[in-house]
């Protein structure tokens, strides 16, 4: 571990400046800290390395700031001022001098879909969600012309509402003119909806006498043959569970290449949305080996359409004891309640959807299951030990949800186990109290506090009530617990969290030059925001008491950044690169020069 150097930069929000006052609140706190640690005298109070110099925000609800860290066996041993530090500088211990760099927890990412990530940027056919039609031909046509023919070309993300912007009077013809020599399947931003040409189709056996399955549909042309498109189940439980598998080696790379990615952005846990069994057992893999740079909590997958037979429960438990470790943690588990609030309209909502030409007017969406299966599936999962993420992109898929983790309390009472409502962007204000009365947390991912193109997908087809999306000022203040999240590689084009964290302040795009703000009365601090991606989700991964925060006994997760979040314009906060990040101690990723 190489001694850091940085350019100086100026205290947080003049919180440390160098007055009398502020020295005496820093050594008062630090000697605080030492007093509750080893003697410094005891042989074990040792550290292995300090980290001295540095504006250390800890996210300590007793000590909000210091300037130095010990680390021993990759846990922090003491917090405080440079010159109580430095007395655990024994013979042989490693200083680092951090220059007034500013440090804080890892971030936690509560929402994303790593193997997904990886497989994406690793092997997939990629183009960004802004795409045009020319663009996606560009970018399959030079995908086609490096692989054999007769290989899948498996990529995306088309916008959501592309086929409403672009008029593509057959989306199967599309492809086509681009390679009748490959299969071709692309999926769309939100990852629940896929466009396929005609030899996609033929492998998979579609033609015109399929069925649309329950909770799907195969959009088709005037002559009734499926035109590409699949809306949800038609693409998630009938075309992709026939797609080729990726392989055992693939998929553990994908996983270390999403930790590698994710190390990059300063992150050091994850949850993973939907763990499927494989991905699980990569994880496992990895960590088994050392190679596991970060903590990575698992929602076990469970079946996405429509149902009324119980889950299996002793295979999601045998899943969960074969496959814990150090840092894979498989107590969670995923249920989709409905789809998504985009032209699909395959949310559930409580007012109806905008009247087209496909659904009419009065729609209002369809959950996967009633209340009576999600009910006892709840019931069962938490007195079984899971914390369980339940996808609600709308506002009666959230009430439901609600309702059945209310029976959950009433039957098992609190287990302490604070269940998940994902993307709960849309609330009715009956139902915000609610999240505190029953101790659930709203899982705001992924980053769509501000204008974007899904969300003005969405707004196409939910009408103006789409501009009050994501209420997280409001929750808050109601007292409920929320979670951030990524949701990557759906609807974002990278895992950055520091994108997020700018667009909860401002409400608007970080990645664009216009003004215009998506609710802007439901913005939140900058101190909100980044408690929100460290300490707040740290309890989502049920891991609180080991990170989140730097103070005595938690692993030693922590970022390096040049400048302080708090020293620089909100609009920068965005462009936030990390210099290092430390998990356990042990540096994982450096920026280059």
């Amino acid at each position: 571990m190489n001694a850091t150097h940085c350019v100086a930069v100026p205290a947080a929000r003049g919180k440390l400046r160098r007055g009398v006052l502020s020295i005496l609140i820093a050594i008062a706190a630090s000697v605080a800290v030492l007093m509750a640690s080893p003697s410094v005298a005891d042989e074990d109070a040792a550290a292995d390395v300090i980290f001295v110099g540095g504006d250390v925000y800890t996210m300590s609800a007793t000590q909000s700031r210091a300037e130095a860290l010990a680390i021993r066996s990759g846990r922090i041993i003491a917090v405080g001022s440079n010159r109580d530090i430095r007395q655990l500088a024994r013979r042989g211990v490693k200083v680092v001098n951090l220059r007034g760099a500013f440090v804080m927890p890892g971030i936690v990412d509560g929402h994303v879909h790593p193997v997904t990530g990886g497989l994406k940027a690793l092997y997939e056919c990629s183009f960004p969600f802004t795409a045009t039609p020319a663009q996606i031909e560009s970018a399959v046509g030079a995908c086609a012309k490096r692989i054999p023919a007769g290989t899948w070309i498996r990529g995306g993300q088309w916008d959501s509402g592309f086929f409403d912007t672009h008029k593509i009077e057959s989306p199967r013809a599309f492809l086509d003119r681009i390679t009748d020599r490959h299969p071709v399947v692309l999926v769309d931003d939100s990852l629940h909806n896929g466009w396929a040409n005609s030899a996609a189709l033929k492998a998979m056996g579609i033609d015109a006498t399929t069925p649309d399955p329950d909770g799907g549909k195969f959009v088709r042309d005037a002559a009734g043959l499926p035109n590409g498109l699949m809306i949800e189940n038609a693409y998630r439980q009938i075309f992709r569970p026939k797609l080729p598998s990726w392989t055992a080696d693939q998929i553990r790379a994908a996983a270390a290449e999403a930790n590698r990615i994710a190390n990059a952005y300063g992150i050091t846990a994850v949850k993973d949305a939907n763990a499927l069994n494989e991905y699980v057992e990569a994880y496992h893999t990895l960590d088994q080996s050392g190679q596991l740079k970060m903590h990575v909590a698992t929602s076990l997958t469970t079946p996405t359409g429509s149902r009324v037979a119980p889950l299996d429960y002793a295979a999601l438990e045998s899943m969960r004891d074969r496959f814990q470790s150090g840092h894979v943690h498989t107590a969670f588990v995923k249920l989709f309640l409905d789809g998504v609030p985009t032209p699909a309209r395959t949310a559930a909502m409580i007012a109806p959807y905008v009247p087209d030409a496909t659904y009419g007017s009065g729609f209002t969406g369809e959950m996967n299951f009633g209340i009576g299966t999600l009910a006892r599936d709840i019931v069962e999962l938490d007195r079984r030990g899971f914390t369980v993420k339940i996808h609600t992109a709308g506002d009666r898929s959230v009430r439901s949800a609600l309702d059945a983790i209310e029976v959950a309390r009433r039957i098992n009472g609190d287990s302490g186990r604070r269940h998940e409502l994902a993307h709960a962007g849309f609330i009715d204000p009956k139902d915000v109290p609610r999240f505190s009365q029953l101790d659930v947390v709203a899982d705001f991912s992924p980053i769509l506090w501000h204008p974007s193109p899904i969300v003005r997908s969405i707004i196409s087809a939910v009408g103006e009530r789409g501009r009050s999306y994501w209420p997280t000022r409001t929750l808050l203040e109601s007292g409920a617990t929320l979670l951030a999240g990524s949701d990557w590689p759906a609807a974002v084009p990278d895992q950055n969290p520091w994108i997020g964290i700018e667009a909860m302040v401002t409400r608007r795009d970080p990645r664009a030059t216009s003004d215009e703000a998506l609710w802007a009365a439901e913005a939140v601090g900058l101190e909100a925001a980044l408690k929100l991606y460290t300490a707040g989700t740290a309890r989502a991964l049920r891991l609180d008491d080991r990170i989140g925060s730097l103070e005595v006994g938690k692993s030693a997760d922590f970022i390096v950044l040049d400048v302080s979040p708090f020293n620089m314009p909100i609009e920068n906060v965005g462009d936030t690169q990390v210099r290092e990040t430390y998990f356990e101690g042990q540096r994982v990723f450096v920026r280059s020069k």
